[in-house]
């Protein structure tokens, strides 16, 4: 697949299919891209699509099979768009940081394929504004969903949710009363089932929105 290097190209390369539910061009969307005027073009569209494709079909797609529409909020960054981010302390970590997470088309420094999106689940963040404990859902996704890292912040319980070839299974979060690391590898919380903190979540909810 050759480098989008026009807006019908571009226009066509977002028609890419990932998953059932979700296309390429749900994930180009980027404010920095939009305001700063930064094409949001990847280096290698096989790359991004095939890394892409495994955080939909794998993550995304079960998460909205059982809670309804899940709302983009940040993904795909080029390197350029990212890197201005970072220089200008937008949000964004440092290029290499971010290779396998937002930057999709490029191996991290090991070597290995990733993807990351920041998503909100609507039908949680309802749940969250009426005081329901972000940590639910994250343990769901721990319990249930082949996941490398999640990193959740204070508006709308969204979060960063990475696919990785060689996950981390870590979860963090910027929340105010649970700050920091909730679980990683070799914390006496990681195995086991976690279902007690999410035993309230209604069956079939997609179903029921």
């Amino acid at each position: 697949m050759k480098i989008p290097r026009s807006m019908k190209s571009l226009e066509e390369f977002g028609r890419t299919r990932l998953s059932e539910h979700f296309y390429m061009r749900d994930f180009l969307y980027s404010e920095i891209s939009n305001f700063y005027a930064i094409p949001n073009v990847p280096d290698n569209p096989d790359l991004a699509v095939k890394a892409g494709t495994q955080l939909c079909s794998e993550l995304l797609e079960p998460i909205q099979a059982r809670f309804g529409a899940v709302s983009i909020r940040s993904a795909y960054r080029s390197r350029s768009v990212n890197q201005y981010g970072n220089v200008n302390r937008l949000n964004c970590a440092d290029n290499s940081k971010n290779y396998g997470h937002h930057i999709w088309d490029h191996l991290d420094s090991r070597g290995y394929m990733g993807a990351t999106a920041c998503i909100v689940v609507p039908w949680f963040a309802d749940q969250y504004s009426k005081g329901a404990d972000w940590r639910a859902l994250a343990w769901w996704i721990h319990d249930n969903l082949p996941y490398s890292t999640q990193y959740y912040f204070p508006k709308l319980a969204a979060f960063n949710l990475q696919w990785h070839e060689k996950p981390t299974r870590r979860i963090d979060s910027y929340i105010k009363g649970g700050k920091g690391n909730l679980t990683k590898p070799g914390k006496e919380n990681h195995q086991g089932n976690h279902s007690q903190f999410y035993d309230w979540f209604p069956k079939n909810i997609s179903n029921e929105i």
